[in-house]
Order: C-alpha cells, then structure tokens, then sequence
C-alpha cells in the first residue's frame, strides 16, 4: 500500500475518473498512488530525488527548500533535507530501488 493524504487521493482520484475512492483497498490505493508519483515525476521532469521527497514532504515544502538554498533544484544534495522522517524515507526508498536493479538485472 501506499502512503497518501486524504485530499490528494480524492484530487488524484478526480483526475483519473475513480468515483468510489477506497484507499485501505491494495488496488485503489496503488492505482491512486502510483499515478500521483507520475504526476510528481512529470512536475520535476523525471527528477526522481525530487519527486520521492515531493511524495513524502509536499511539493510546497520540497519548493520552500529548494528556494532557500537548503536543497538544490536538481536534487543532487538530499541528504541536507531537514525533516528526519523525509530524510529517511527517501533514503529508504533509494537504497530498495538499487537493491532491485541489482536483482532484476541479473
């Protein structure tokens, strides 16, 4: 399951036409959530380290940072990102992303 806000289920929900938004449904929930990271993957133009921090703090809050100099624009500094639990989470879900590349490329 993913993580997601009320409201932005029902905002993501809306824009992809589901009427009955059950997010403790696997299905629902991937299908909202998943669509939701592709939206914040077109936003950050397939900056991946934007768009996880985005997923998890907030695009107002990953923008805040980015304007006061705490994380470049291009994402190359995460690990300045000040809130622990973003911080890692990203980390989190980076280090399980190279851990299944290595084993899908084998």
């Amino acid at each position: 399951m993913m993580q997601l806000m009320e409201e932005t289920a029902i905002e993501v929900a809306d824009d992809i036409g589901i009427k009955n938004i059950n997010l403790k449904d696997p299905e629902c929930n991937i299908m909202i959530g998943t669509r939701y990271f592709v939206n914040l993957l077109k936003y950050y133009k397939n900056n991946y380290y934007l768009a996880i921090t985005a997923y998890n703090a907030g695009i107002g809050t990953v923008q805040k940072w980015i304007d006061n100099g705490t994380i470049e624009k291009d994402g190359s500094d995460i690990e300045n990102i000040p809130y622990k639990e973003t911080n890692n989470y990203i980390r989190k879900v980076l280090k399980n992303y190279r851990i299944y590349e290595e084993l899908y490329a084998k």
